[in-house]
């Protein structure tokens, strides 16, 4: 983690000197610019330790408060997806080929309009308890098609990419959820805390495809 902050920190102070960063490891350093970098550099820590390659390198950039950008490189998987403001979201499956050979497609969320019907990932279903939900986490298992494990930014991911329709987070920080508002929304779904908020400084997270977003926040109410 400390090593992939560092390496990043570097980069960014030689090309944009004047921008302000906020990482997980080393946390804040002012800017002048108006823009700040949020860093994580190893996403899904428990993930990396077990060998399980579903941890993200993550980054993202804002602008007077506004995240305007964010991007996710899963090196085990050799994958990644990027988004920026009005620009759309992508990714690619063929991370170590020439820029011009990437296999880049549009990310776009799923159809799925009846939770029904839906496919559900979640980090940690017993954290629920923890921040008082398990009553509303039943109801909402109870409610959809199939519910799955895939944690921490690849489950989001997958919403981003079509092949999930749900995702939540018990537990989240700005420099996760950073990444993860600018390329849910630009493959056309939300992204917000449990309590609905559209907003980076919250401590869980809710992806989803957008048509099943207001079905998901009225089980967790």
């Amino acid at each position: 983690d400390k090593e992939g902050e560092e390496l990043a920190r570097r980069i960014l102070d030689a090309e944009c000197s004047a921008d302000a960063i906020l990482g997980e490891e080393y946390g804040a350093k002012d800017g002048t610019s108006g823009y700040r970098w949020y860093l994580d550099p190893i996403d899904g820590t428990q993930s990396f330790v077990r060998g399980v390659p579903l941890f993200g390198c993550m980054a993202a950039l804002e602008h007077d408060g506004e995240p305007v950008a964010g991007d996710i490189c899963f090196p085990a998987r050799g994958e990644l997806v990027y988004a920026a403001t009005g620009e759309g979201a992508w990714w690619a499956n063929a991370i170590g080929a020439p820029s011009d050979a990437l296999d880049l497609r549009p990310a776009r969320v799923s159809t799925v309009a009846n939770l029904g019907e839906s496919l559900f990932a979640s980090t940690g279903f017993h954290d629920f308890a923890n921040i008082g939900k398990a009553k509303e986490m039943a109801r909402l298992l109870a409610a959809v098609n199939l519910a799955r494990g895939w944690s921490d930014c690849y489950g989001h991911y997958l919403v981003a990419t079509g092949r999930v329709d749900v995702m939540i987070d018990p537990y989240m920080s700005v420099w996760d959820n950073a990444p993860l508002l600018s390329i849910v929304e630009e493959a056309g779904g939300r992204f917000t805390g449990l309590n609905g908020a559209r907003t980076i400084h919250q401590p869980n997270a809710l992806s989803t495809n957008g048509l099943l977003h207001d079905a998901v926040l009225a089980l967790l109410g």
